[in-house]
């Protein structure tokens, strides 16, 4: 359903987060020249993280249609909330998140999303770093250690450590993509982004299928099998779509480069449909191979399966290719975390648009970047922070403020229609994620 009040839509709009009351003068209005198929790539990428890999597992605990239809679900209620921040961004006066927080809630609410924003991304951008290191050098697990490909082919060297591994990986690959001080500047990197996950389907695909020929797929799940899982478990699928789907954080600077604000709709809609397919196609197929042996995280059962030639080629394609796919993906997810952080601090200075102050935009960028890798190298494992973040920040940012918005409607411009369904967002949001933290806390869940 395409919102009728973001058809008209003709005001310029700062892709960074300026404050709201900020009138924008000529010498600050940005250069609206972005596309569609841009907005898509960056939207798609801000979504497909580093949760894919986890999918799989999602199925063994729903089963294969539960998993889809719970797919489908999020990615609706992704569209509807998304389609309440673009109307009160159209009909207020703010071009930010934090900033059409502020005209509903105030100072508290602005600030209540720029560190949800902060916390959330900064936890992904470190476990990214994790990541990369784990794939590239390895890591120790319950005694066992695990080579990472570096090591596997060149040995155990100084500058096969992940250390100097990650170090290399951020002068030379993330940091150029970060200095991009234009989010529709990532297009490319993050159209590349999306063919590496498409490059990990079309091997899972082709693993799965040539397993179905030979008769040793495993059996699938259609439903729940409750003698193995109990209600609560489905709970806990939840937050890994939620946090699959978050994209919210970026629809501001996204849609205030595109050439016209209605375009927005389009790209979000054409990026929902294409990770919907993503998402169900790794599932489906992850599970088909692996069956009931899958792993919270797949990455390890193609590792378990590489005792062949062909299964180590394979195993060091797919972790290479999801290793670049994620060095990809950090830039978007550090723009917004940059402009939040600068909002932060100088929000109550007269200071110009962070794009357009050179010394401002380069110390900051380095000085997260920095920080991002010392935290990822001196932390190696924060999994369960990962986990909480789906179940908190991330449904904040995307379900519950929306749908608060709406309900607070400053601007007059919600139907009953609206508020409902604003109402049942925040009830199955709070309930789903705090069933979810419950049983985690308690044991249960995926793995």
């Amino acid at each position: 359903m395409k919102p009728a009040s973001v058809s008209n839509v003709t005001q310029l709009a700062e892709p960074l987060l300026l404050p709201p009351d900020c009138e924008q003068s000529p010498e600050n209005q940005t250069q609206q020249n972005g596309s569609i198929s841009g907005a898509v790539f960056n939207i798609s990428t801000t979504m497909i993280g580093a949760g894919i890999m986890s999918i799989p597992a999602t199925m063994k605990v729903l089963g294969i249609v539960p998993g889809f239809l719970l797919i489908l679900l999020v990615a609706l209620v992704t569209d509807v909330t998304v389609e309440f921040m673009l109307r009160y961004t159209t009909s207020g006066k703010s071009t930010t998140y934090a900033g059409m927080m502020a005209e509903s809630f105030g100072f508290i609410g602005s600030l209540a999303v720029k560190i949800c924003v902060i916390i959330t991304n900064f936890g992904i951008l470190i476990i990214y770093f994790i990541i990369l290191g784990d794939v590239l050098c390895g890591n120790e697990s319950n005694g066992t250690t695990h080579l990472g490909i570096l090591q596997e082919w060149f040995g155990m060297y100084w500058w096969t450590s992940r250390a100097f591994a990650l170090l290399i990986v951020a002068l030379f690959v993330m940091l150029p993509l970060v200095m991009l001080r234009r989010v529709d500047s990532l297009r490319y990197s993050s159209a590349i982004s999306i063919l590496l996950a498409l490059v990990f389907i079309a091997i899972c695909s082709s693993m799965a299928l040539s397993a179905l020929w030979s008769g040793k797929t495993q059996s699938l799940r259609i439903v729940p099998d409750f003698s193995q899982v109990t209600v609560l478990d489905l709970f806990t699928t939840v937050p890994i779509f939620v946090t699959g789907f978050g994209f919210h954080v970026n629809v501001h600077p996204i849609r205030a480069e595109l050439g016209k604000a209605s375009h927005m709709g389009l790209a979000v809609r054409t990026s929902l449909t294409i990770c919907v397919a993503i998402y169900f196609a790794i599932g489906f197929f992850a599970y088909l191979l692996f069956g009931d042996s899958i792993m919270p995280d797949v990455l390890v059962n193609f590792d378990q399966n590489s005792d062949t030639t062909a299964g180590r080629l394979l195993n060091d394609i797919v972790r290479l290719s999801y290793a670049l796919h994620l060095a990809l993906v950090f830039p978007i997810m550090n723009y917004s975390f940059r402009a939040n952080i600068d909002e932060l601090i100088f929000s109550n200075k007269n200071k110009p648009p962070l794009a357009s102050d050179t010394t401002r935009f380069v110390s900051l960028t380095l000085t997260l970047l920095a920080l991002t890798y010392l935290v990822a190298v001196a932390i190696p494992n924060i999994w369960y922070f990962f986990q909480f973040l789906g179940s908190t920040t991330v449904v904040c940012t995307s379900f519950i403020f929306p749908a608060a918005i709406v309900l607070r409607d400053m601007h007059g411009i919600s139907k009953t229609r609206d508020q409902v369904m604003a109402i049942v967002i925040i009830v199955l949001a709070v309930g789903t994620s705090g069933i979810a933290i419950w049983t985690n806390f308690n044991g249960s869940g995926t793995d």
